[in-house]
């Protein structure tokens, strides 16, 4: 895999984080966070990747989209219990406010994303 900065690239499509980057990146973001977690060989996760990466460019500094790839990095996947994929995780200062597991459409994974944004102001734990 080719190592990429743990930023948005300069289309802002969604980047790949290892395990030893996720505190930094994730739990530690200003910026609300989708994490995806995914490997190469989900047909669902490849269905879901353009659009995250099309939904990133979209939201560009709103949100952090990032993705882990569950066969190179277990840990994370393991410490939140990820047991099917895709899953995304989404993270608000630093904590866990909601789970989806399963590839959406487009539009699905957009009100997701709208309703977790209009959240970003509170803890609640819901989006």
């Amino acid at each position: 895999m080719t190592e990429k900065t743990p930023q948005h690239d300069a289309a802002g499509a969604a980047v790949h984080l290892r395990d030893d980057e996720f505190d930094q990146q994730v739990i530690q973001s200003a910026t609300p966070v989708v994490v995806d977690f995914w490997a190469p060989w989900c047909p669902p996760c490849r269905r879901l990747a353009p659009l995250l990466d099309e939904l990133a460019a979209e939201y560009g500094q709103r949100l952090k989209v990032v993705k882990i790839n569950v066969d190179e990095n277990p840990v994370q996947a393991g410490n939140f219990a990820v047991r099917s994929i895709p899953t995304l995780l989404l993270f608000r200062q630093g904590r866990l406010v909601h789970r989806q597991t399963g590839a959406g459409s487009k539009q699905q994974i957009q009100e997701l994303f709208e309703a977790f944004l209009a959240g970003a102001g509170n803890n609640s734990g819901s989006c």
